[in-house]
């Protein structure tokens, strides 16, 4: 009974394990794309790049914080579960203000669109 919990028991860590390198690079690479896409939007003048990039960061973030709920599969000391548990409390609360941002951007947008003729503040 003590090998099938211990081949369970590595059957979830090799899973975990590579869902979160597959979440973590899945991340990175929407980030990189957001950031691409916000330079080219930028360089266009489109009035809507803050709004893109900030979505597409807040993407990014969604799945950089799906890895580190997984790592929490994985951790054995209390020292590694403080340590992911500040990282999970760091990027929720960065999801948070982009979240907020993407509000602020999409009331700006539809004000904008409503009065064509206001010059833009930024």
């Amino acid at each position: 009974m003590e090998n099938l919990f211990t081949f369970l028991e590595n059957i979830v860590r090799w899973l975990s394990e590579y869902a979160i390198i597959l979440f973590e690079i899945v991340g990175i690479i929407t980030i990189i794309l957001a950031g691409v896409q916000g330079v080219i939007g930028l360089a266009r003048r489109d009035p809507l790049t803050r709004l893109k990039l900030a979505k597409g960061m807040a993407m990014a973030l969604e799945f950089k914080l799906g890895g580190e709920i997984l790592r929490t599969v994985v951790v054995r000391e209390f020292s590694e579960i403080l340590m992911v548990g500040a990282i999970i409390l760091l990027r929720a609360a960065l999801t948070f203000l982009i979240h907020w941002e993407i509000k602020n951007e999409e009331a700006d947008a539809e004000e904008k669109a409503v009065q064509p003729g206001k010059s833009e503040d930024r």
